[in-house]
C-alpha cells in the first residue's frame, strides 16, 4: 500500500486547505471542474515526503498561479479530519475513508487576478467571507473561512508596501 502512494496511485489521506483572503475580508473561492456548482478555496493532498507548508505553497501555485511565498502565507495551527466524500475515495487506497486537512491563511493586499488550472477548476470569484462560508460545499471549508474574523488582528491588517 506504501508503494501504491508513493507510486502516486493512490492519493495520501492528509491535505491542506488554503483560505486566500483581504484584510476587507474577500475571500477568493474556485469551482470544481469535476462538480460544476461546488465551490470551494485551494485544496491539495500531500505528495509523499511532502510537509503540510510545501503543499500549501505547491497548491496556491497550480490552482491560482499565485506565489505564496510573496504574500503572507499562514499557518492556521490547525487541522480537521473529515469524511471522504464517497465520490472522491476511488483516489485514496482500499479502505481509506477519513482524510486529515491542515488549514492555512493566505493573505493578499487586494482581490488578485488568478491563473487557473482548467483541469482543476472552472471559475473563481472573490466573496465577502460570510458569502464565500455559505457558497462551499466542504462543510470544514465554510468552516475555516467562519473562523477568519476572529483571526488576531496582525492576521487581518492591511499588508504594508504591496
Amino acid at each position: 500500500m506504501a508503494d501504491d502512494v508513493a507510486s502516486g496511485r493512490y492519493k495520501l489521506p492528509l491535505s491542506v486547505l488554503v483560505v486566500i483572503y483581504t484584510p476587507a475580508l474577500e475571500v477568493l473561492l474556485l469551482e470544481r471542474a469535476d462538480h460544476p456548482g461546488w465551490w470551494q478555496s485551494v485544496t491539495g493532498s500531500l505528495h509523499a515526503g511532502e510537509t503540510p507548508w510545501a503543499a500549501a505553497v505547491r497548491e496556491v501555485a497550480e490552482e491560482t498561479g499565485l506565489d505564496a511565498l510573496a504574500y503572507d502565507l499562514q499557518d492556521w495551527g490547525y487541522s480537521t479530519q473529515y469524511e471522504i466524500f464517497e465520490c472522491y475515495r476511488h483516489r485514496y487506497a482500499p479502505g481509506t475513508t477519513h482524510n486529515t486537512e491542515h488549514v492555512f491563511g493566505l493573505r493578499l493586499p487586494r482581490p488578485l487576478p488568478v491563473r487557473l488550472n482548467p483541469r482543476e477548476h472552472l471559475a473563481s470569484r472573490w466573496l465577502p467571507w460570510a458569502e464565500a462560508a455559505a457558497a462551499c460545499f466542504s462543510p470544514s471549508n465554510a468552516e475555516a473561512i467562519r473562523r477568519l474574523p476572529q483571526r488576531p488582528p496582525a492576521a487581518l491588517a492591511p499588508l504594508v508596501g504591496q
